[in-house]
């Protein structure tokens, strides 16, 4: 489904966009390197604390890393909001979008709640978020492409890459994808496995109405795109040998974390692997203090509440008193050499957390 076509006004939105995306490569290729730099040089002289919050002590009449920082509050924000800004240009053509929406073959419930937590706060910077506007997948969409900006020069997509590991576990005949989105995760699902069926779950019906387009698009088939809440999906019990989900759980506080873990635990049979794609700071092999001091920081610049207690929590432990086994949690290499420990740019902590139902 085609997004919006102004003639001129696309080419201001063009450039105004790639200025956005120009200046946040700046940031990760440049400003994080030399961040880095000043945090190593103090933290080498005697008797320095190294933890989240001493960095932050240290860092704050740094002149660089508050540029560093302004930087990355206002570059999302002006990616997201004002006239050059995705939902605005978006908009432009809701008439259009919005009648193509409605074509698609989704399961909607129409008495779901959505969370507080949810609709809390504007996530991403996401105006309204995704169920504060119809054409809210269309926004996520396109401003997922410019999330990691180094992504172009990407080989594959981390989510191929994710789909290739899981088949190490084995072949999964029907697989539970939770909080799929506009089904960037769930299309590698069908495509590396053609004889499984996939049930993609989201809270947010604008982006499970985009998903099942794109996917119809992508000639995919084996897949159904159904609102539900990964807490409680209503799925049976025992149905599935394997349930996913990428850049869910810092999105979830940390009691639904644990209550999706729970109801993973319910629908999974004897047998299944449950395989989450998410942002773990601390296991990283550069996992240190100031790792985790950026990671923390960019949670409140990108209106991500979730982000830092998910880190915090002992997610082992989590899984085994919800009766997992063979619980593994390791960094993930979303290109290549970016697991590298003198690996200098700014990447995003990606790790897999998996575990097995025992049999």
């Amino acid at each position: 489904m085609s997004l919006p076509e102004h003639a001129g006004d696309d080419r201001s939105f063009a450039a105004a966009q790639s200025f956005l995306l120009g200046a946040k490569t700046f940031w990760t290729t440049v400003m994080f390197p030399a961040l880095r730099a000043e945090h190593e040089a103090v933290a080498a002289t005697p008797g320095a604390i190294d933890n989240p919050d001493a960095i932050a002590q240290r860092l704050q009449h740094s002149t660089l890393y508050h540029s560093y920082a302004w930087l990355e509050r206002h570059l999302q924000r002006m990616k997201y909001s004002g006239r050059y800004g995705l939902a605005h240009w978006v908009a432009r053509d809701r008439e259009r979008l919005e009648a193509a929406l409605e074509a698609q073959q989704v399961r909607l419930d129409h008495d779901l709640e959505m969370p507080r937590y949810y609709r809390s706060v504007d996530i991403h910077q996401h105006p309204g978020g995704l169920v504060g506007d119809s054409l809210a997948g269309f926004v996520y969409e396109r401003g997922a492409r410019s999330t990691t900006p180094l992504a172009g020069q990407h080989l594959q997509d981390l989510h191929e890459r994710l789909a290739n590991l899981i088949a190490g576990l084995g072949t999964p005949r029907h697989i539970l994808d939770f909080g799929c989105g506009f089904g960037k995760s769930t299309r590698p699902l069908c495509a590396r496995f053609p004889q499984a069926h996939v049930t993609a779950i989201d809270l947010s019906a604008p982006c499970l109405k985009l998903a099942a387009s794109m996917h119809r698009a992508a000639g995919l088939g084996n897949a159904d795109y159904a609102q539900a809440d990964a807490r409680h999906t209503g799925q049976a019990d025992a149905g599935f040998d394997l349930v996913t989900s990428t850049m869910l759980l810092h999105e979830l506080p940390p009691p639904a974390v644990e209550a999706t873990f729970a109801e993973a635990a319910r629908v999974f049979a004897p047998g299944g692997w449950m395989v989450h794609l998410d942002f773990l700071p601390q296991v990283q092999p550069r996992g240190d203090a100031f790792a985790q001091f950026v990671h923390y920081g960019h949670a409140r610049r990108n209106n991500e509440p979730f982000m830092e207690p998910l880190a915090r929590i002992d997610l082992e432990a989590a899984l085994a008193a919800t009766g997992f086994v063979d619980v593994c949690i390791e960094p993930f290499e979303e290109a290549e050499g970016t697991l590298a420990a003198d690996y200098p740019l700014w990447r995003f902590p990606w790790a897999v957390v998996r575990a097995r139902r025992a049999q």
